[in-house]
């Protein structure tokens, strides 16, 4: 989660199968990273790095200039095995992120947290998520000027910490009316994942416009993490993951009526 700076790889899913091994649509699809008061209150309280916002960003910094370190001595040792740096598996699982295969994910809520990870992105000419993404609306034209995706949410819930004040529905109209691309999170299971649709629906209720409500939580999604050539809308050679509603997906009364998985009905009312 989101209590250590650096916190691992993330893995793309179905939800349906009898192994998680077979419900697998990518991984890794991306490197979690956090901002913010989590960290320095998990460390801080230990008396340890990170206690503060700058000493996130130190340990951020830090991990990804070793690990670029490690993955350049291993690009000039190919030729050479006797100079191959010792195997390091928390620089290793780096890599992708300075190869530009993955994205960082950076949980980042206040504007200044968001901007501090722009910046180590710049920096390392690493790709970048924001997620969450409370304050966007705060700051919307700036950011949609860096071409970076916002996920957003959870829209839902208490403000149970001092960078949530500025939680709400607004966030990702302004992002979206901006020109960001905009996918909608419910951080499940702080909010359950249940909740999606009616969050998507809030959004259109706070100015976003509808379509682009809907491709928040389909394809917009889908390709922020790399998956859009499999799932994420209605196309030919694509998985067929669909669900059916029997009335607007967005009314609070509306039911699934039919799941699709793979082309596959999991699901029926």
């Amino acid at each position: 989660g989101s209590a250590n700076v650096i916190g691992g790889t993330f893995v793309a899913i179905k939800t349906v199968g009898d192994c998680v091994d077979d419900m697998v649509v990518k991984d890794p699809v991306a490197m979690k990273c956090a901002f913010g008061e989590n960290p320095k209150r998990v460390y801080g309280s230990q008396r340890k790095t990170p206690a503060t916002r700058m000493g996130t960003a130190a340990v951020l910094r830090d991990a990804l200039y070793k690990s670029k370190q490690y993955m350049e001595a291993k690009e000039r040792a190919a030729d050479d095995p006797s100079k191959m740096p010792q195997f390091d598996l928390q620089k290793e699982a780096l890599i992708p992120v300075l190869r530009r295969e993955i994205p960082l994910k950076a949980h980042a809520h206040r504007a200044d947290d968001m901007f501090t990870a722009i910046r180590i992105a710049k920096e390392f000419n690493v790709r970048l998520t924001l997620d969450h993404c409370t304050d966007g609306h705060l700051v919307a034209e700036r950011l949609a000027k860096t071409g970076l995706p916002a996920i957003v949410g959870p829209s839902f819930g208490h403000r149970g910490k001092f960078e949530l004040t500025n939680k709400s529905f607004i966030t990702a109209s302004a992002l979206s009316n901006a020109g960001m691309k905009v996918a909608l999170t419910t951080d499940a299971p702080v909010t359950p994942l249940h909740t999606l649709p009616l969050m998507a629906g809030m959004a259109v209720a706070a100015g976003m416009d509808e379509m682009e409500a809907l491709k928040a939580i389909t394809i917009n999604a889908a390709e922020i993490v790399d998956v859009a050539d499999r799932v994420g809308s209605l196309e030919v050679g694509k998985d067929a993951d669909i669900v059916i509603y029997d009335g607007h997906p967005f009314a609070i009364n509306g039911k699934a009526w039919k799941v699709l998985i793979d082309g596959q009905v999991v699901h029926s009312c």
